[in-house]
């Protein structure tokens, strides 16, 4: 068991270090550099190709979305059931629901 340090024992003598058994491999040197060549220059994979989104012809392609806006008159306003929950109130029967339920 170890205590504190890999390189010494629990009592401060220094371990020593272990040869390895079996097969023992070397430090990997990558072969050298050889630059590659193009006959005839550099070639692009997509130089004829015709992508879908590329050639739509509409204008609007990337135009921002209309903002949305409440216009009607369906919520009548907007409740606290609890802490911070904001609940939307549409007629008054739910106002006066959420108003019970707060004070129960």
């Amino acid at each position: 068991m170890k205590h504190g340090s890999m390189t010494h024992d629990f009592t401060g003598r220094k371990i020593k270090k272990k040869k390895p058994t079996g097969e023992v491999y070397s430090k990997y040197t990558r072969p050298a550099f050889t630059e590659k060549t193009v006959p005839n220059g550099p070639v692009r994979r997509d130089e004829g190709a015709v992508y879908a989104s590329v050639d739509l012809g509409a204008p609007t392609v990337c135009a921002a979305p209309e903002v949305q806006k409440y216009t009607g008159t369906l919520v009548k306003g907007i409740a606290t059931m609890h802490k911070s929950n904001a609940v939307p109130v549409i007629n008054q029967e739910e106002a006066t629901d959420i108003a019970n339920m707060r004070r129960s």
